[in-house]
């Protein structure tokens, strides 16, 4: 389920959008949390929580049931099991790669299936579901002056724009990582996969970190790229 609300923006090198909501990751199985090739797991946040550096120690950052645009707050479980009191989880905070320890009780753990790789040589966006490889994208990425970021992330927001005309063409999909160097942009310039109004950027470095896709593409993955889906940005 996708929800509309009031207008947020500061994406790096995006405008504004309404928020959308966790949807289509299963439910919870005992198991072990760790993310492989084709499973992930997300935490979704059901009671204000603090992440610590090592369980309940070294305050890194409190969390909400929701972030600062009035979207579920999600981490990507890195590591625990069914009896862990503690799970260590990926942050959607600076600096990128942020990795923190929360109580297990705080969230509800949600399996994902998909996963989307980025490769920036390529100008290239691969999603994979089920460990198959079912779409895949020319892309633009992000300029030398303002690079798009290398590492492991997960999708942590969905973003719906009040215009489908603007930078973001039809939607947003928010990722755990913030631009290296625009340090300053609102909300710390997070980074996120989405359409675009300029169709000729496609293929370029020509984005301030963002990854552009063509608006048929968005509009596509949108909907299958949940919560919690692991997005691995490469050279």
């Amino acid at each position: 389920m996708i929800l509309t609300a009031a207008a947020v923006g500061a994406l790096a090198g995006c405008g504004r959008a309404a928020h959308g909501g966790v949807a289509g990751a299963s439910k919870t199985v005992c198991a072990s949390f760790a993310p492989a090739r084709d499973t992930a797991w997300a935490a979704v946040v059901t009671r204000p929580l603090t992440a610590f550096r090592r369980p309940g120690h070294g305050a890194i950052a409190r969390f909400g049931l929701r972030n600062v645009n009035r979207v579920d707050t999600v981490f990507g479980v890195l590591r625990g099991t069914c009896r862990s009191r503690w799970l260590r989880v990926q942050l959607p905070v600076r600096p990128n790669g942020a990795a923190g320890w929360v109580r297990a009780d705080g969230v509800r753990l949600l399996r994902v299936h998909t996963r989307i790789v980025v490769d920036l040589s390529e100008r290239r966006l691969r999603f994979y579901e089920g460990g198959r490889l079912k779409l895949q994208s020319p892309a633009a990425v992000g300029s030398s002056a303002t690079p798009t970021p290398l590492g492991r992330y997960y999708v942590d927001q969905r973003l719906i724009p009040d215009d489908e005309r603007g930078p973001f063409g039809p939607g947003a999909i928010g990722i755990s990582a913030f631009s290296p160097v625009l340090t300053n942009w609102a909300q710390g310039g997070p980074v996120a996969i989405h359409g675009t109004n300029e169709p000729w950027s496609i293929g370029h470095a020509v984005s301030n970190g963002c990854i552009r896709v063509p608006n048929d593409v968005l509009r596509r993955l949108f909907p299958r790229a949940q919560a919690g889906t692991p997005v691995l940005i490469v050279q």
